[in-house]
């Protein structure tokens, strides 16, 4: 499952929840798991980027304390993750809000923990993006970027479903964790002087960035 953020109608945002609820359904906890594990923030402000319809978002507020903000420039996206939130009775945490990842309409230092689950393969200007993750973060604060599936065997899985549905899923899938975005990402954040490691194993494709105090 991959989108481009802001592209979507209702009908396609209806899709990919459909998707998400489904063949991905197994694969938010154990990333949610590994998130606040890597990035040891459970309470505070996090912020999904590019949240789609918040799968991803929903799983680190029911796995901790943090309160939510869901990300998306597709309104009708939105609308579903707020009747997603709405369902799993996280309205009082989880909140959808407009806006894009390259000019995020949220004050500096704001979030302890920002995430991001397949939007950075279709972010336009990487540094642009990163820089605003980096702006919006507090003292302290963490990012976990990229995409991937938290285990060899719920990639596989997701596999075998997605490719029934679209034979060119896994060169796509392959295209987007493989070492070319690997070495593009990690150029940007190097170039933009940001404190961060690669994490390139089995959960996927990752950046994790440290805001530093």
């Amino acid at each position: 499952m991959n989108y481009t953020p802001g592209r979507f109608d209702r009908e396609g945002a209806e899709h990919m929840d459909r998707i998400a609820k489904t063949v991905f359904a197994p694969v938010y906890p154990v990333l949610a798991g590994q998130i606040l594990d890597r990035c040891g923030i459970s309470r505070g402000r996090c912020l999904d980027v590019g949240s789609g319809p918040g799968s991803l978002g929903i799983a680190l507020a029911r796995a901790s304390d943090l309160t939510v903000t869901l990300l998306d420039s597709s309104p009708d996206m939105l609308a579903v993750a707020e009747e997603n939130a709405r369902e799993a009775g996280l309205s009082d945490r989880v909140s959808p809000l407009a806006g894009d990842v390259h000019e995020i309409p949220l004050p500096a230092g704001s979030v302890d923990l920002a995430v991001s689950r397949g939007s950075v393969f279709f972010w336009e200007d990487l540094s642009r993006a990163f820089s605003e993750i980096h702006r919006v973060l507090a003292p302290g604060g963490r990012a976990y970027v990229g995409g991937g599936f938290g285990t060899a065997e719920l990639r596989d899985a997701v596999q075998v479903a997605m490719t029934k549905e679209n034979p060119d899923w896994k060169s796509f899938r392959d295209r987007n964790l493989g070492p070319g975005n690997r070495e593009r990402v990690a150029g940007v954040l190097a170039d933009l002087g940001l404190r961060h490691r690669i994490i390139s194993d089995d959960s996927g494709l990752w950046a994790m960035i440290d805001r530093g105090r």
